[in-house]
C-alpha cells in the first residue's frame, strides 16, 4: 500500500522488501551521523551491524543492541551475509515456495479421478482430495497443478 505523499526511497525499499520496520531502533551514533547510511534501509542496517563486529571488533551484544536487533538476529544476518552476500540480507518472500499440498501423489489422484469421470469439475476434486488426503486446496490450485502436469517438460525444468 503506497500513499501519494510517501518518500520515493521508502516506496522503493518497501517494494524490494528492504524497508526497516523499526528505523527508530537504530541508535548507533556513527551510523546516524553518516549522510550515506539510512536506518530505513534494512540491508544497510544489517550489513553495518555485522561489519561492526567483524571489522571494528565490537561485541555481538553491543552491535545488535545499537542496531535494534537481538543477538540471534545478528547471527541470522551474519549467516545470511556469508551464504548469499548482500542479497542474503533481503528478507525472503513470505508464504509457501511451491504447491506444497499438491504433491505428485495428489495430482496423480486428481488425474485418475478425471480420467474416470470426465465431467468431474475442479470443485468436485477439492472435496475428493480433502476426503482422501485430509488437505484443503483451492480449485484454481488444482487446475494449475493439472495444467503443469500435462505440459511437456523441457530440458532444465524441475
Amino acid at each position: 500500500m503506497v500513499s501519494e505523499g510517501e518518500d520515493p526511497k521508502v516506496q522503493a525499499l518497501r517494494a524490494e522488501r528492504s524497508l526497516n520496520p523499526r528505523p527508530e531502533a537504530v541508535r548507533d551514533e556513527r551510523f546516524a551521523a553518516s549522510e550515506f547510511l539510512d536506518p530505513r534501509d534494512l540491508v544497510q542496517v544489517k550489513y553495518e551491524m555485522v561489519r561492526r563486529v567483524r571489522v571494528d571488533g565490537d561485541t555481538v551484544a553491543r552491535s545488535a543492541q545499537e542496531f535494534g536487533f537481538s543477538r540471534p538476529s545478528f547471527y541470522e544476518a551474519a549467516a545470511a551475509l556469508d551464504a548469499g552476500g548482500l542479497a542474503g540480507l533481503v528478507p525472503a518472500r513470505p508464504g509457501p515456495r511451491r504447491a506444497h499440498k499438491l504433491t505428485d501423489e495428489v495430482v496423480s489422484f486428481a488425474r485418475e479421478r478425471l480420467a474416470g469421470d470426465p465431467g468431474l469439475r475442479s470443485t468436485g476434486l477439492v472435496e475428493l482430495i480433502a476426503e482422501r488426503f485430509g488437505v484443503r486446496v483451492h480449485r484454481r490450485s488444482i487446475e494449475r497443478a493439472l495444467a503443469r502436469a500435462d505440459r511437456p517438460r523441457e530440458e532444465g525444468d524441475r
